[in-house]
């Protein structure tokens, strides 16, 4: 085959020369731009790697499997049969040899806060502390590593898994007498101060509750150093900032996280809680993300939104540089809260809390100016995406998407919610009827199980918690992501949550009827969540044209896999390179 093309092509160059000739007498130039011409277009077709031997899941329906795809330049030049690969093959062109190994597209975690994360990886980790006494015990032995004055910093507690008991100050006070202590819960709308960090922060049984916010009391109306939602802002800003050293470094930590766990893309939120300055996000995307991009440092892609409320700034940074700065970084939209979260019992729901009888959650923003930023955000282009957990934040965020007006021409706007915990009858169709995405995380429902019944009764729980299965059947889409650091980056993890739906100490699923396949799984992980944040030319599928960015799973059955999501990321490639291996001696090949 190689030398009939050969011969073809010397053919073709031979017959050009002569009806040239002419030509080259009046313009020189003419037959060196033509033989300039072929050699690109030949060059052009011709692979850097071929990726054969394997079960290939696209996520393309125009072609959902292959066993072997061809890459150049970092971007996919074709995917198919090995007999229709091949041909692109030359002696430099390497050869990956999957041995029958299962490769899917780079997953995309469509909802986290990627620095967030990468910082808390370096503060006390708090995650899966099941007693009051490990909780204690944790604290003490990291302030014991702390000079006295500085803060200590930490998260990821869950009080359902020690028995609901909420933490309180008087916990800690006693083993942290010399330093301000902040730890946040898991979901991040609740965080625990110790009396020093009160003190400093001026809270006081005098202190009102701010809008959108709580400072938990006892009976005597004393605070317990709980502060829910916009209330952790007055502890939050005595806070010293983490410097732009300990960003830089939380960026790489959380890349090479995502990265071990397949995540080649991710949909960052940012450091923007209830509570929390609009302008961090803004600081990081100046002084890590950017300084990442031009020094060479960005290892995962990312799609950043920012806080709503500095709209008008991304509309200017957006008229000078459009949506896309390079390959690694996209520039989202913005985002904004209607409510809290179910642990913190500040979810906005149309009936009361079973736990909390005389309390309905909390509405963190004011409807009339989250309208009005909405309508601003759109008007130029922006996606909007704003978090509601509660079925009557749904509710009223849906309201106010059907309620803007749609303008003279139809345009894609690809509108989000984040989260969509918990639906009321009849929400579910309305997401695929107002083409609405949702943006949702399987592992919540791990920890969401137990504290769900608890705090809405069992029926109402079944009825409307985590209606995945639904909101496909209705049309809606569905986005995948962690959340983290409230959960951890694991998409295999999540997708096998999506299908079993089994919480940890249960025996059988809950809400067995919401329960995914693979395909759709794997879909809300890849392409379906590459399209809920405009990225779908570029990833989400293997499809030629698109970044070459792949997963080499350790298993070799697609029907096990399909079963039982029996398998562990081996290799992550970025751009068709090795970005991850779990054989440390074949990351830098």
């Amino acid at each position: 085959m190689n030398a009939l093309w050969v011969v073809v092509s010397a053919s073709f160059v031979l017959l050009l020369s002569v009806a040239s000739i002419p030509l080259l007498n009046n313009n020189g130039n003419y037959l060196t731009y033509l033989l300039n011409w072929r050699s690109s277009s030949f060059l052009s077709e011709v692979a850097d790697l071929l990726v054969t031997n394997g079960t290939i899941y696209t996520s393309d329906e125009a072609l959902p499997f292959a066993d072997s795809m061809a890459i150049r330049n970092g971007r996919i030049l074709r995917v198919g049969n090995y007999s229709s690969i091949k041909e692109l093959a030359r002696t430099w062109t390497k050869e990956l040899n999957l041995d029958g190994k299962i490769v899917v597209p780079g997953f995309i975690d469509s909802h986290l806060h990627f620095i967030p994360g990468g910082l808390e990886m370096a503060r006390v980790e708090l995650r899966g502390v099941n007693t009051k006494d490990l909780f204690v015990d944790k604290i003490r032995k990291a302030v014991a590593n702390v000079k006295q004055g500085s803060w200590l910093l930490g998260g990821g507690w869950n009080n359902d898994i020690w028995g609901g008991d909420l933490p309180m100050a008087s916990w800690i006070d006693s083993i942290t007498p010399h330093n301000p202590v902040w730890l946040t819960r898991m979901d991040g709308h609740m965080g625990l101060a110790n009396t020093v960090a009160l003190t400093l922060a001026g809270i006081s049984c005098n202190n009102e509750n701010p809008n959108g916010g709580a400072i938990v009391r006892n009976n005597d109306g004393e605070p317990t150093g709980l502060l829910i939602d916009s209330a952790m802002k007055l502890v939050l800003s005595h806070i010293p900032e983490a410097t732009v050293y300990e960003r830089r470094e939380a960026l790489t930590r959380a890349s090479n996280h995502a990265l071990k766990r397949g995540v080649t893309t991710v949909v960052d939120f940012g450091r923007y809680f209830p509570g929390a300055s609009p302008d961090h996000s803004w600081e990081d995307f100046s002084d890590v993300y950017k300084w990442a991009d031009l020094s060479g440092n960005m290892t995962t892609r990312v799609c950043l939104f920012f806080p709503m409320e500095t709209w008008s700034r991304l509309v200017d940074l957006m008229s000078k540089s459009g949506h896309v700065l390079s390959q690694w970084i996209y520039l989202g939209g913005v985002k904004a809260f209607a409510d809290g979260s179910l642990g913190s019992n500040s979810a906005l729901f149309h009936e009361p809390y079973a736990d909390d009888p005389n309390n309905n959650g909390l509405q963190v923003v004011d409807l009339d100016s989250l309208y009005n930023m909405t309508l601003s955000s759109d008007k130029f282009g922006l996606q909007v995406s704003i978090h509601a957990i509660g079925d009557r934040a749904n509710d009223l965020i849906l309201d106010m998407y059907a309620s803007l007006p749609s303008g003279k021409q139809i345009r894609d706007r690809r509108y989000r919610i984040e989260h969509a915990q918990h639906l009321a009858p009849g929400t579910v169709a309305r997401f695929g009827e107002q083409s609405v995405i949702a943006s949702v995380q399987p592992d919540h429902l791990l920890d969401d199980a137990d504290s769900a019944t608890k705090k809405l009764g069992s029926e109402r729980a079944e009825r409307g918690s985590y209606l995945f299965k639904s909101l496909l059947t209705n049309n809606a889409q569905l986005a995948f992501g962690s959340d983290w650091p409230v959960a951890d980056i694991n998409p295999l993890k999540s997708i096998r949550t999506s299908m079993k739906r089994i919480p940890p100490r249960w025996e059988k699923a809950w809400i067995p009827s919401e329960c995914l396949c693979l395909e759709d799984a794997l879909k809300a992980y890849t392409i379906s969540a590459a399209h809920a944040c405009f990225l779908d030319k570029y990833v989400g599928s293997l499809s030629p044209g698109k970044y070459a960015d792949f997963v080499v799973l350790s298993t070799n059955s697609w029907e096990d896999f399909a079963t039982e999501v029996n398998a562990d990321v081996e290799a992550t490639y970025v751009g068709g390179s090795k970005a991850y291996s779990i054989k440390p001696e074949d990351k830098n090949e």
